[in-house]
């Protein structure tokens, strides 16, 4: 499985935002250029995070992004379910673009979703909140120091 990079740039996001001091502001700018990928990107990102309740969003002068929510209260699982687009391994899983002959008697189906299955359910396993325990570290790492 492999994840977008939409996923990819929540989950970078939310774990700077979450290795920041608590209720500390940061800019998309900032994350930009802290990971070195596209501030446009990133601002569809933020938009998404901020709507799904994940983040907060302060405008104007001195406004910025910081996380809405305690991290110990977000699961992986959860962020990669509401930012991939779709679950499709395989053409069979999509029904209203399936065009695979053997799809109704291919067994393959059920053992890929049964490993997709299995894949959420360790992403389930982990919060935002386990990935933060080195947050020193972590920002040491992004702001190059």
């Amino acid at each position: 499985m492999r994840l977008t990079l939409y996923t990819d740039y929540s989950l970078r996001t939310l774990i700077y935002l979450g290795a920041k001091d608590e209720g500390q502001l940061s800019t998309i700018q900032e994350i930009s250029d802290a990971y070195n990928i596209s501030k446009n990107h990133l601002m569809k990102v933020t938009h998404q995070l901020g709507l799904l309740g994940y983040i907060e969003t302060i405008r104007g002068r001195g406004g910025g992004i910081r996380l809405a929510i305690d991290p110990t209260t977000i699961t992986i699982g959860e962020i990669v379910r509401h930012t991939e687009e779709d679950f499709h391994l395989v053409e069979c899983f999509d029904k209203e673009n399936n065009l695979c002959k053997i799809a109704p008697e291919c067994q393959l189906k059920g053992v890929l979703y049964e490993a997709l299955q299995a894949y959420l359910a360790v992403l389930d396993r982990y919060t935002l909140d386990d990935f933060l325990h080195s947050k020193e570290k972590l920002m040491a790492l992004l702001l190059g120091e």
